[in-house]
């Protein structure tokens, strides 16, 4: 799942497909970008990005694909929430043990 952008994401599919099907008519991958970017509207790198992102998600190129990209930021916010929780309850139990301290015996 990609965040919203500015362009939508049916312009950067086709952009990325124009770019598969035309890179060979052109000496290089680059020159594909840079001539099918134009077309669109949008920046050179931005179309590059897009086409390497493809890549990795369809297996081409090394990498996390996009979902794996998704599942590793949930699996790291999870994290900081339940190390956040902890630093809590530890935490809550110093305050208690030293309330237990304090309290004269019986």
């Amino acid at each position: 799942m990609t965040r919203p952008g500015r362009y939508p994401q049916e312009l950067r599919e086709r952009a990325v497909r124009l770019v598969f099907e035309h890179q060979d008519e052109h000496p290089s991958q680059w020159a594909a970008i840079c001539s099918i970017a134009h077309k669109f509207g949008v920046s050179s790198e931005t179309l590059r990005k897009w086409v390497r992102r493809a890549e990795i998600d369809e297996g081409s190129r090394p990498g996390l694909s996009s979902d794996e990209r998704e599942r590793l930021k949930g699996l790291e916010r999870e994290v900081r929430e339940l190390r956040r929780a902890n630093e809590i309850l530890k935490a809550a139990s110093a305050f208690f043990a030293a309330e237990l301290d304090r309290r004269p015996s019986r």
